[in-house]
């Protein structure tokens, strides 16, 4: 069972009409009804649509028992107009997808096609197309959606275009391959003076100038250990643009980030201590949020040793190699109850970084991913 010239061209025609109209985390309410359209002819055995926000699932049961394989992919783009002078390059004003969000659609479109033509032999695949990949939010909703219980795998993958790695080789490895991360707001709250009388406000200055190289500070172990933790102030602002009151306002965000989540606890103890003291110490208010939290993403070992075979059974080449990664990724989730494990697809040595302004998936990959991921289904289902 296998693409045919067409399927390739109407597949690569897709993924570039998605390319055109990118909708952002939250709001990918055409996107999602793009992607019922094209596999409406596919006749899935059930649509689940608005999963987790936007989120769809086509079920292809067998009718037989047996396992259920899960293939997840991201209908979100991001918040970044696009520079290039491709001729699909985005239509919507300062929004694009420029992580390849489209191309990781057009895959799972391709499977539907597969599948529509002959079902597995036995258990049944579900194709997830899920939102709000880029915030964290999504996989959240749709693994916490009541009807994912319905569908909740034994076994889930999901790839990612990966530029700087030659075009079609895999990166792939046990263990963990994505951070946990999550944004941290700190507010500090004083009073504000007229600024020929500082002493008559509280100032959040010191306590701001002292806060964040400490948090800078509280980064710490190898990137290969499981002690490995990282801060990043990411944004500081204080008062208001203007020369006549003296703050009494501040607010600093920073970027924890772990490989493993019971090590984000300790970073988030130890950053929340660092804020409070800084307040107390200045007779400050303190207030501590977080936002876009993502858990660590583990490639199980069996999960794993599924891909591994499919990509030798098509005789693609991998390794292990630049895993894990620093960046987050919301696909993690879904590892908690079922087997998971994600590859990362070369998109090529030259082609721009993702999140790149100037950023295209490269169609070509299109083929392969779907050869990789129906070659996993089969060696499961049959």
């Amino acid at each position: 069972m296998t693409l045919t010239n067409r399927d390739i061209e109407d597949l690569v025609a897709f993924r570039r009409d998605l390319h055109r109209f990118p909708e952002i985390s939250n709001e990918e309410a055409e996107t999602a009804n793009r992607v019922v359209a094209f596999l409406a002819d596919t006749r899935a055995d059930e649509v689940i649509t608005g999963l987790g926000g936007h989120g769809i699932a086509f079920v292809y049961d067998s009718g037989v028992a047996g396992p259920t394989v899960l293939f997840r992919a991201e209908l979100d783009a991001l918040p970044i107009a696009e520079i290039s002078d491709i001729p699909h390059r985005s239509a919507i004003a300062g929004k694009g997808h420029m992580c390849g969000h489209d191309g990781h659609m057009a895959i799972l479109a391709a499977l539907g096609r597969l599948f529509g033509r002959q079902r597995p032999a036995t258990g049944r695949v579900v194709l997830m197309f899920q939102p709000a990949e880029e915030t964290g939010d999504g996989a959240a909703g749709v693994t916490a959606d009541p009807r994912y219980g319905a569908i909740r795998p034994d076994f889930a993958f999901s790839l990612h275009n990966l530029p700087g790695t030659p075009l079609g080789h895999v990166r792939l490895k046990a263990g963990v391959v994505n951070c946990a991360s999550r944004g941290m707001r700190i507010v500090l709250e004083g009073r504000e003076a007229h600024s020929s009388m500082p002493e008559s406000g509280l100032s959040p200055m010191r306590a701001i100038s002292r806060l964040m190289p400490e948090l800078a500070a509280l980064g710490g172990g190898s990137f290969a250990s499981d002690d490995f933790a990282m801060a990043t102030v990411t944004h500081a602002s204080m008062g208001e643009p203007v020369f006549g009151v003296a703050p009494g306002r501040a607010e600093v965000r920073a970027t924890l980030r772990t490989q493993l989540d019971a090590r984000m606890a300790d970073l988030c103890t130890a950053a929340e201590e660092l804020a409070r003291e800084a307040a107390a110490a200045d007779g400050l208010t303190c207030s501590i949020d977080y936002h876009e939290i993502f858990v660590a993403s583990l490639n199980d070992a069996e999960a794993t040793a599924h891909l591994a075979a499919a990509l030798d059974a098509e005789g693609i080449s991998h390794d292990g190699e630049q895993l894990p990664m620093r960046a987050s990724e919301d696909f993690g989730l879904f590892g908690h109850g079922s087997g998971s494990a994600m590859l990362y697809l070369g998109a090529g040595v030259e082609r721009p970084n993702l999140h790149n302004p100037d950023y295209d998936f490269p169609d070509d990959l299109i083929p392969i991913g779907t050869r990789i991921f129906l070659r996993a289904a089969r060696n499961l289902l049959g």
